[in-house]
């Protein structure tokens, strides 16, 4: 099993310095960021062997996470793979978009 801590950290800081203006909250062991005019626009949640990083408008991103239909998401197993350029793309892209009410 990877240690996750150190992913979770990372996507955590990475989120919070690339979205000025986040609201945070955790729900049923999930981390779910915000902002005011938009609603919920990223989920992180941590399970046995992955990160999942789910992007409520995910769907209208170019490219869209390789995961889901509506929600699109990536599992993110290695530091290294939270660290890659699309990551920080999708993040950024969140912003523009409306969440989940």
């Amino acid at each position: 099993m990877p240690a996750l801590q150190p992913i979770v950290a990372h996507l955590d800081g990475l989120i919070r310095r690339t979205v000025p203006g986040l609201q945070y909250a955790v729900k049923w062991k999930k981390a779910y960021y915000g902002l005011p005019d938009h609603g919920w626009i990223i989920e992180m949640v941590a399970y046995d062997v992955s990160v999942n990083l789910v992007f409520f408008a995910g769907a209208r991103f170019d490219p869209p996470p390789p995961q889901g239909e509506g929600s699109r998401y990536v599992k993110i197993r290695s530091l290294e793979e939270a660290k890659a350029p699309e990551v920080v793309d999708w993040i950024r892209q969140s912003a523009g978009h409306p969440g989940w009410r």
